[in-house]
């Protein structure tokens, strides 16, 4: 292969997992710790990463406040408008996520 043809091929790669990325819905969730803290995260599938957060291979913060439980969640349509949500939830205090979690009426 040349140079150019790989970076053709590896463009072309990038781009397909691109679009696969965007296919796949991305959640916000909000977790409660045993502790009574509350973790908020983005991902693609919400029952996969509680039972990361379960086992103590979730994230830093979860390693050492389980058992967790799942309170909230909120579907997006790309990674960037969950990030995006993610920030604005992570900068409410205790009693903002508190009231998010009790209006919260899962479908």
């Amino acid at each position: 292969y040349s140079i150019h043809k790989l970076t053709k091929m590896n463009l072309k790669t990038t781009l397909t997992q691109s679009k696969n990325e965007e296919a796949k819905p991305w959640w916000i969730y909000i977790i409660e710790c045993v502790d009574g803290t509350y973790y908020t995260g983005i991902t693609t599938n919400i029952n996969k990463r509680v039972e990361k957060h379960n086992s103590g291979h979730g994230a830093k913060y979860t390693k050492f406040r389980k058992p967790v439980e799942l309170l909230y969640y909120e579907k997006h349509k790309n990674r960037s408008w969950a990030s995006k949500r993610e920030i604005y939830i992570k900068k409410l205090n205790h009693m903002k996520k508190k009231d998010l979690i009790d209006n919260f009426f899962p479908l």
